[in-house]
């Protein structure tokens, strides 16, 4: 985050920067309020870019057994141009080497799954996964008792990736 601001303010620094080359060059008949504008719009550039381009950039730094499973795209009505091209602000990865069976039953499955959040901390989660049933179990407690199962849609993205590794 902290990089992100330098580089936010270094792009409006270098926008005032070349505006005010241009209107050097033009002799003076550019107006002054564009300096100001040019480093507003090279800061605005710069912000949009590393939010468009975070999903990306995370999501190909993630190591080997790692696979995105679901992303979740967001628009907001303070960044107007997301409703035009909406932006990947979470997602979530399955550690594919590290699916489990059980040896009790061969439809069930462990995994663990991660949370990327933009500007949020990285939170893992170990779930259960009945292939059989389409169903999964998510920490409720965290006690040892017994799993709560919650039905899924037929296409969830997280029961198929654990199934399909299974």
């Amino acid at each position: 985050m902290f990089l992100e601001l330098i580089a936010v303010i270094v792009a409006g620094i270098a926008g005032a920067g070349v505006m005010m080359l241009i209107a050097r060059a033009a002799g003076g008949r550019v107006p002054k309020w564009l300096v100001p504008v040019a480093a507003g719009a090279a800061m605005l550039g710069t912000t949009i870019s590393s939010e468009y381009s975070w999903f990306t950039r995370t999501s190909n730094a993630l190591p080997d057994g790692l696979e995105v499973v679901q992303t979740v795209e967001s628009t907001a009505f303070y960044r107007p141009w997301t409703y035009l091209a909406p932006y990947t602000d979470r997602f979530i990865a399955l550690d594919t080497g590290n699916v489990r069976a059980n040896t009790e039953n061969a439809s069930l499955f462990m995994a663990d799954i991660y949370f990327f959040r933009r500007w949020g901390t990285v939170q893992s989660v170990e779930l259960m996964v009945n292939c059989d049933t389409g169903q999964r179990a998510d920490p409720a407690f965290g006690d040892g008792g017994d799993p709560m199962w919650r039905d899924t849609m037929p296409d969830d993205p997280i029961v198929s990736g654990v199934c399909d590794r299974g």
